[in-house]
């Protein structure tokens, strides 16, 4: 099972290698994990997605929140959350093809965003899923380069 994690740190020197150094050390591997600034500078948010059952992330949870940076932990599994990924996928473009992943462009609402003679470089931005799907579609053209963010989550504010 997939699990989104949103960990408020202190935004301190040596706190991501602390994280990263908790699931390494017990042999958990991280799928995705985001780091930046709250709207409070003295805080950062890590999103961290894992794969694992439930007693996993419970014994995740327990390990962070020992952690002495470590302010608050929000699971978001089963939780109304947003999840966005952004992805910047060069990928060969010969005349004969460019009108094709225009389409795939204009159908996933992605853009391009630099043009060569050989190349586009294309921006998108979505869930996983939609990352995972367009750049499937892109593959038959040739990948020459691919970078993804990794996942960023936030809480859906609760309806009155």
């Amino acid at each position: 099972m997939r699990h989104t994690l949103s960990v408020l740190v202190e935004n301190k020197p040596g706190v991501l290698a602390r994280v990263a150094g908790l699931f390494s050390g017990r042999g958990f591997n991280i799928t995705s994990l985001t780091v930046g600034e709250t709207e409070d500078v003295s805080t950062s948010r890590m999103t961290i997605v894992v794969a694992g059952d439930d007693a996993i992330v419970e014994q995740i949870t327990k390990q962070l929140n020992k952690l002495v940076d470590t302010i608050k932990i929000y699971d978001f599994t089963g939780e109304a959350h947003l999840e966005r990924e952004l992805a910047l996928i060069k990928v060969q473009a010969e005349v004969r093809c460019r009108s094709e992943i225009t389409q795939l462009v204009e159908i996933f609402r992605a853009k391009i965003v630099d043009v060569s003679d050989k190349s586009f470089t294309l921006e998108i931005t979505g869930t996983a899923d939609k990352v995972n799907a367009f750049i499937e579609l892109l593959r038959p053209f040739g990948i020459r380069e691919l970078i993804r963010t990794g996942t960023v989550a936030i809480a859906r504010e609760k309806k009155k």
